[in-house]
């Protein structure tokens, strides 16, 4: 075992790992943060997408020592301090963003990322940008018009698919 230290949601935090723990366990199961959710174990659905020092990755295959000293953020950490919801997080929920839920915390970090890169992304931006996360529930037309609400854009021009 070996001690790992790291910042998650702005706060200092450690614990003992093996060195192949992966940070998707070490935020579920070492500290309790069960947002980040562990849907294919490959890197393929983006359940799992953190921000490591602001940069969204799969966490379900990066290892939790290779992020040690660096500042993490999950879904938990993206809401307002004082609890309420994100800009974000308030538009997945005004435009039916989500239905089951599973995908949702992969979803909005991925499109935090996107959305810090890019403020403004045209909707191919959107679709593009979150390409490495997979919905089975939406068709993923509300999470582009989500997405483009939280920019600030229109999105009755949004089309449907």
């Amino acid at each position: 075992m070996t001690k790992v230290t790291m910042t998650v949601n702005g706060k200092p935090v450690s614990g003992e790992v093996e060195g192949r723990t992966l940070l998707a366990s070490f935020l579920r199961d070492g500290l309790g943060l069960t947002g980040t959710h562990i849907g294919c174990d490959t890197s393929q659905c983006g359940a799992c997408v953190v921000h490591v020092d602001g940069v969204a990755v799969k966490s379900c295959t990066t290892l939790a020592l290779d992020v040690a000293d660096r500042a993490i953020t999950t879904i938990e950490g993206m809401a307002n301090a004082d609890g309420s919801l994100s800009v974000l997080q308030q538009a997945f929920q005004d435009n039916h963003g989500l239905q089951c839920g599973f995908c949702t915390p992969g979803m909005v970090m991925t499109a935090a990322a996107l959305l810090a890169d890019n403020p403004k992304p045209t909707e191919a931006e959107v679709r593009a940008g979150l390409e490495g996360n997979i919905c089975r529930c939406t068709g993923y037309h509300n999470i582009v018009k989500a997405v483009l609400a939280a920019s600030g854009q229109d999105v009755a021009a949004v089309a449907a698919e």
